[in-house]
């Protein structure tokens, strides 16, 4: 008999972190739903270098702005089986408090914490239809160390992390593994702000001085989702060459 498909949802396929997990995943077998806001270009060539390189498993996409009330539905409707959630969805904001606006901060409070959560909630049932599911969600560094100039930034990552920590507890005994992993600098479009002189200056606060990539992020997610992790829940997984331990 034919083993049944695993389905995951990836939200932010359509990012580098994202994509690269979702490549991660595909190449572990798992089938995919792949949620993006406005990338469809990028989104559309993973679709189809994902179908054409595992031809027996199933991709979707799913378009939805985590910003939009009704989000969490429209994801959740277009969902079928599944048994894993990556919440790799977000968006940066640097910016001193003084000139952080309340638009500010509830586009950051809805697109990290709110939407994910309620169709966390939406979608948990399917899930606890499985002995053994996960939900793993992407935090960072500045959720535990802070950051100035990102105060908004890292106080929504820091919910992330609290969350993970409080629905590991409540869900454990239906089989949900819920984790987090925290990377610290990755080498992305989001760093496209800083500067050579300033990106040299955080490398050099790096003890690997090195930015990471977003399959090393990818690497990690496919850990706790294969398996080998299934004694770990309620973590923050720390992926930053050593900047903050």
């Amino acid at each position: 008999m034919a083993e049944s498909k695993r389905f995951s949802l990836v939200l932010g396929a359509s990012g580098a972190i994202g994509s690269s997990i979702a490549r991660e995943l595909a190449e572990d077998g798992w089938s995919l739903y792949l949620q993006y806001n406005s990338h469809q270009k990028p989104v559309k060539e993973l679709l189809e270098e994902l179908t054409t390189t595992y031809p027996i498993q199933e991709f979707m996409l799913i378009q939805a702005n985590l910003l939009e009330e009704g989000a969490a539905e429209t994801i959740a409707s277009s969902v079928f089986s599944l048994q894993a959630i990556v919440v790799a969805s977000g968006q940066s904001l640097y910016k001193l408090i003084d000139d952080t606006t309340p638009d500010d901060m509830q586009a950051l409070w809805r697109v990290h914490v709110q939407t994910p959560i309620e169709l966390i909630t939406k979608l948990s049932r399917k899930l606890r239809q499985h002995d053994i599911s996960y939900v793993t969600m992407i935090g960072s560094i500045w959720g535990e160390a802070g950051g100035a100039g990102e105060v908004l930034y890292s106080t929504v990552k820091g919910a992330i992390h609290a969350f993970v920590k409080a629905y590991a507890q409540e869900v454990a005994f239906n089989g949900i593994h819920v984790n987090a992993v925290a990377p610290g600098l990755i080498d992305t479009k989001m760093n496209g702000h800083l500067t050579a002189e300033e990106m040299q200056h955080l490398l050099e606060e790096i003890p690997m001085e090195r930015a990471g990539q977003p399959k090393e992020v990818a690497h990690l997610v496919q850990f706790l989702q294969s398996g080998k992790a299934d004694y770990m829940t309620g973590q923050i997984l720390r992926l930053n060459g050593g900047w903050y331990i």
